[in-house]
């Protein structure tokens, strides 16, 4: 961990930004995510927000022992307006310098605070490109979110756990962008597009 933690700040406001994006007429549309659709997509971004906020904040409970793949998430009547709420809530939580230290717990996995942030950080970068691919947006995450994302798919390679996390490893080119090798080792192929 780096002296000063990242302020997961500009990447919540660039998925906020996604979010507004979002037209009613998407919301059954696919992502990248096998088996959810863009409405599923935005309820994981939504109980993830919420559970990496508690986990910053050591607020264990509901919210961070319920593994994400418990239910097909889905949005409720005012996702347009809480989603980027819980966003801007969970950026604020990871300011504290204390979420970034000692033990918390999310998707009912204990792990220390700067682990858990790492998560919290490729779940927005790698989510967020999910989101833009899926509903033909624009994305550009924040740099320091993309290099902390790539470094932590790259460290994870060789893990053994890794296969219940990921997907297999997409071969992308050392040529290719930062965010498309990233993309590749999170298990996703870097031209996924609707109907391909």
């Amino acid at each position: 961990m780096t002296d000063t933690p990242l302020d997961l700040g500009p990447q919540t406001r660039i998925v906020a930004h996604l979010v507004d994006g979002v037209t009613d007429g998407q919301l059954s549309g696919p992502t990248p995510c096998p088996d959810l659709a863009v409405r599923n997509l935005l309820g994981h971004l939504s109980g993830l927000a919420l559970a990496f906020r508690d986990a910053a904040r050591k607020d264990l409970g509901v919210t961070t022992d319920t593994s994400p793949d418990a239910a097909v998430p889905d949005i409720g009547p005012g996702w347009r307006e809480e989603l980027p709420k819980i966003l801007d809530e969970l950026a604020d939580a990871w300011r504290d310098p204390a979420a970034w230290t000692g033990m918390t717990r999310a998707g009912g996995v204990d792990l220390p605070g700067e682990v858990a942030a790492a998560v919290a950080t490729d779940e927005l970068v790698i989510h967020g490109w999910d989101l833009a691919r899926a509903t033909g947006q624009r994305y550009e995450p924040d740099p320091g979110a993309l290099r902390s994302t790539y470094e932590f798919l790259l460290a994870a390679v060789d893990d053994p756990g890794r296969g219940e996390i990921f997907g297999p490893i997409v071969p992308v080119p050392d040529t290719a962008s930062l965010l498309d090798r990233a993309v590749g080792l999170s298990g996703r192929d870097p031209g996924w597009a609707p109907g391909r």
